[in-house]
């Protein structure tokens, strides 16, 4: 995947990509700058950075209908989530005065019924609705939280708003019609009359039954005309009867019980076993889908709030940038240990002996960016004797290659990322340890913090294809990936490359290794210097630009997109600001591409 503008969606033509196109060094730069000859092309961008164009149009309309001027919207899925960001801006909002913030749900009009179909899918919106300068903090809690609507959600209930199907939930029913008076069932176009005493008649050949008229043959065609509207207008992709089939084989797979293609609609899933990912007695029920993998996060932490006392909870080891922000920002805060190192599990170890106490210690594995494992056979115990819980991100690893969950008692991932491959949904997932002792209290916690409805139906629809040859395409990604670094570990002018193989860690990622699971799809490396790396950067036939995990090799100035701001801060704990992270995707020709562009860095000159 090739010669990708500045701006446009990865993949190309995707109308709900998940990432952007950002091919060269500068152009990354410029959108940290927020320079407007970079952020004036961009037409989409990584949903919770950017705010999906859809999502802008919904939330537009909505405060022009319900607002007032100078207002601004943020779309959730659910009331509970526009609560919760609401509560956020209440608290970070530096005012002399409370902030005026209001929360407008909109669901499917009663009085409609016409829409009665619709009413599985849950359509619902709730729009946080706050003063436009309070925006940087209502985004804030979008990024962080990963509540945020999606953009298949905000499209369709953009369409249920614009015909009036979608109103706000407080809104009284309107008298029923008298049997003389039509029943209005959709749009006016798309009206459909009753029968003359308001009851509907059935037909058969054309003539009347239990003593009621036919409907007259316009009538039918209406009738037909209305079920049509309903399935262009608002079916497309979506076979409301398969969804929930769609979730049960998406946490099958996650379980690692489901790994062949089967039809949704005609076979039966398979049985869970005893024994799956490790464990004695997990079900289907312990394993959470949630609409981003962020979100996997969020929820996990809000549970674990609800279950222990709210103590600090721990980061271990250097990570993906909202993870550390949400255990900073919701609930006592957090301590970070960014090297992720024996001395520094010596360090915390010694907090404990002195009586710290911790709700939980979170980590990757391996690390993103460094690639680097965490010793977890050493947490497990130190969690077991000084009690605390262990939640850990596989979403590098992936369940394919590594299994965590023995040590874990949370397990979190980003289902957006290789399970899926196609860059073009999000997803999240969470797995409860049926052998945690906080299983029980963590379950009862769920009913709280979890709502089934925030994953967007279309969206589960979507995930669920891609993901139905995840375990062929990781096999694959895992020897493309051992190509790249060999040719990378070979060159003079790469000073380090990064790689659960090469990593001093990989002792610990051995102990979790699977008898067939590779080392992963995610590398990262440096070069001799920044001019070095530019030119390598700019020459790489790649995609390029935020995200990992697509079946396409896609590269980024990492640290620069992460940490721009805090590059120095990133530094301390050895991430160097000019380390290139690169996703490798299932091409044939990866070693002639990354030839090529070292090549071109061989071509720099240095003063």
């Amino acid at each position: 995947m090739t010669s990708i503008d500045l701006g446009d969606s990865i993949p190309p033509n995707t109308a709900h990509a998940v990432s952007v196109s950002l091919p060269t060094w500068k152009a990354n730069v410029g959108y940290e700058e927020g320079e407007q000859w970079v952020l004036g092309t961009m037409i989409t961008g990584y949903p919770r950075f950017f705010i999906h164009k859809a999502i802008q149009a919904l939330g537009a309309d909505i405060v022009a209908k319900h607002g007032r001027p100078g207002q601004s919207a943020m779309l959730f899925p659910t009331r509970r989530a526009a609560q919760r960001c609401a509560d956020f801006i209440r608290d970070k909002a530096e005012q002399p005065s409370p902030v005026d913030v209001s929360i407008l749900s909109l669901v499917l009009d009663p009085t409609k019924e016409f829409a009665e179909p619709l009413r599985s899918l849950s359509p619902s919106i709730s729009a946080v609705v706050f003063p436009q300068d309070i925006f940087p903090i209502a985004k804030q809690y979008w990024q962080h939280s990963g509540d945020g609507v999606s953009s298949r959600r905000a499209e369709f209930c953009h369409g249920l708003f614009r015909d009036g199907l979608l109103v706000l939930g407080n809104r009284s029913p309107s008298p029923r019609s008298s049997p003389q008076q039509k029943l209005r069932r959709g749009p006016k176009r798309y009206q459909r009359g009753a029968s003359i005493d308001g009851i509907e008649a059935t037909t058969t050949n054309g003539h009347s039954t239990n003593g009621k008229l036919s409907p007259p043959p316009e009538e039918e065609a209406d009738s037909i005309e209305s079920s049509r509207f309903l399935e262009e207008r608002y079916g497309r992709n979506l076979d409301v009867s398969l969804v929930e089939n769609a979730k049960s084989a998406i946490r099958r797979r996650i379980a690692g019980v489901l790994t062949t293609d089967l039809d949704l609609a005609s076979k039966s899933l398979p049985v869970m076993e005893s024994n799956a990912r490790g464990v004695s007695n997990l079900q289907e029920h312990d394993i959470y889908l949630t609409p981003c993998g962020m979100n996997a996060i969020f929820t996990t932490h809000q549970a674990l709030l609800k279950t222990r006392p709210p103590e600090k909870s721990v980061n271990f080891g250097f990570p993906y940038v909202d993870t550390l922000k949400i255990l900073q920002k919701f609930g006592p805060g957090s301590i970070f240990y960014g090297h992720g190192s024996a001395a520094d599990l010596d360090n915390f170890e010694a907090r404990l002996r002195a009586g710290e106490k911790f709700l939980a210690l979170f980590c990757e594995f391996p690390g993103n960016p460094l690639l680097t494992c965490p010793d977890l056979a050493r947490i497990r115990q130190l969690a077991d004797t000084y009690d605390f819980a262990v939640v850990i991100d596989e979403t590098i690893g992936n369940f394919v290659n590594v299994n965590v969950l023995p040590l874990a008692d949370v397990v979190v991932s980003s289902l957006t990322k290789i399970f899926s491959g196609d860059c073009n949904v999000m997803g999240g997932s969470i797995i409860l340890n049926p052998g945690s002792r906080y299983y029980g209290a963590l379950k009862s916690a769920m009913t709280d913090v979890f709502e089934e409805t925030a994953y967007w139906a279309e969206d589960v629809v979507f995930m669920e294809r891609n993901s139905r040859d995840f375990i062929t395409r990781i096999d694959r990604v895992n020897a493309n990936a051992e190509v790249i670094c060999d040719a990378l570990e070979a060159h003079p002018l790469v000073t380090k490359v990064y790689y659960p193989k090469y990593n001093e860690s990989r002792p610990n990622y051995e102990a979790r290794r699977l008898p067939n699971g590779g080392y992963g799809g995610l590398l990262s490396c440096t070069l001799k210097t920044k001019a070095h790396t530019v030119a390598f950067y700019d020459a790489l036939e790649t995609a390029k630009g935020p995200s990992l995990g697509t079946n396409f090799t896609l590269t980024s100035p990492y640290v620069i997109l992460a940490h721009y701001q805090e590059l120095d801060w990133a530094a301390s704990f050895g991430v160097d600001p000019n380390l290139i992270r690169i996703s490798v995707g299932l091409e044939d020709n990866l070693g002639e591409i990354f030839a090529k562009a070292l090549q071109a860095a061989e071509k720099v000159e240095l003063s």
